[in-house]
């Protein structure tokens, strides 16, 4: 095995496996750099059509009797200084593209790179708190052999590498923030510094040793447990008096109810003898009168 591929396996394992070694999907990645290309575009080109072209206002000769095309104005699109058929307008190019595709994309790039052994990991490249642009170059060059088409990746506050490096020919500097698929792929070697690429990491998969550790994972227990107990009697307090008067409320109908259904059983028994005596009374006077005129007569 050459000793090329055995350090390429190295760098591989050395690193995250989930951002640095996964499975490279090409027709992916060419979408999301087609996508940043061309959100890259300003989109502000525009031409004039015959009707926003100053002048030709007046017809340029008579309709009849030249012996030429008839025409109506200057401005037409086959005269010179006219107006532009069906010309480019202001408009917008970016393309939707979901997140998680970038994340893949760029994933994939970089597990490209680092399984060539192009990936590389280094503490700094300028010693001291004055930038160097030719010691940074130099530590470059004997990094990757070469000090062209190199993707360099530090932090926002490391600013004595950013001015070494902003200067040098073939060097393309970024914050770990804003790494990209595009700028990876059009460069040979990407350069991580450890605090760059740790915070890389932890912004991309999370900080492990903080989230996965066991004081960590004791720690948020402690607080579940005892957050716990606090949501657990605020529903119990809550709950006390809700009970204490829905007892009350629920009897005043259940009386009420029944106060009205011995109501209606008593009107009915009430008004049933009335309406008989006050019939009696009615029925039998005339029965009398028609008997005793039928004595009468007979």
């Amino acid at each position: 095995m050459s000793p090329a591929k055995t350090t390429a396996r190295a760098q591989v394992s050395a690193l995250p496996p989930e951002i640095f070694d996964v499975k490279v999907n090409v027709p992916l990645i060419h979408q999301v750099v087609v996508a940043q290309e061309a959100a890259a575009r300003q989109g502000t080109h525009a031409v004039k059509s015959r009707g926003e072209v100053r002048g030709g206002g007046r017809k340029p000769y008579r309709q009849k009797g030249t012996g030429r095309a008839r025409q109506g104005s200057t401005r037409a699109p086959q005269f010179a200084g006219g107006g532009v058929v069906h010309g480019p307008q202001p408009r917008s190019y970016d393309q939707k593209t979901p997140k998680k595709m970038k994340v893949a994309a760029l994933r994939g790039a970089l597990s490209d790179r680092a399984r060539h052994g192009r990936v590389h990991v280094v503490e700094t490249l300028v010693d001291g708190e004055t930038p160097k642009t030719k010691s940074a170059v130099a530590a470059l060059t004997a990094l990757t052999g070469t000090a062209a088409h190199v993707l360099v990746v530090v932090r926002a506050a490391d600013t004595v590498t950013q001015l070494s490096l902003r200067n040098a020919p073939g060097v393309n500097i970024i914050d770990q923030g804003q790494l990209n698929t595009r700028d990876v792929l059009v460069s040979d070697h990407v350069v991580f510094t450890t605090e760059a690429l740790n915070a890389f990491v932890a912004r991309s998969i999370g900080d492990r040793n903080d989230g996965g550790s066991v004081a960590g994972a004791a720690a948020k227990a402690g607080v579940a447990a005892t957050e716990a107990p606090a949501k657990a009697e605020a529903p119990a307090k809550a709950e006390a008096p809700a009970k204490a008067k829905a007892p009350a409320k629920a009897k005043a109908p259940a009386k009420a109810k029944a106060e009205k259904a011995e109501k209606a059983d008593e009107a009915p028994q009430d008004a049933a003898p009335a309406a008989a005596e006050a019939d009696v009374p009615e029925t039998k006077p005339k029965a009398t009168r028609a008997k005793a005129k039928q004595e009468d007569a007979q």
